[in-house]
C-alpha cells in the first residue's frame, strides 16, 4: 500500500510540475523584472524547482512505479 501511495504522489507531483511548466496566465504581460521579462523568471525559477524535484525523486524514490517489491 505504501508503494502505491508512493507512486500516486510521484504522479501527481509531475503533473502538477507539467502543468506549471508553460504559463498561460503571463502571455501578453510586457513587465520587465531586473531587465528580464517576467515570463522568462518564471522558467528560471521552474527550471530551478523541477532541477530539486527530480534530484528528491532520484535519491528517494527512483523505480516507483516500475520495480516490484521482493
Amino acid at each position: 500500500m505504501a508503494e502505491r501511495n508512493g507512486t500516486l504522489f510521484w504522479v501527481v507531483v509531475g503533473l502538477v510540475l507539467s502543468g506549471l511548466a508553460i504559463p498561460w496566465f503571463l502571455w501578453g504581460d510586457d513587465t520587465v523584472l531586473a531587465g528580464l521579462p517576467v515570463w522568462l523568471w518564471w522558467h528560471i525559477g521552474w527550471m530551478m524547482l523541477a532541477s530539486v524535484v527530480f534530484y528528491v525523486f532520484t535519491r528517494r524514490a527512483w523505480g516507483v512505479g516500475v520495480e516490484r517489491g521482493v
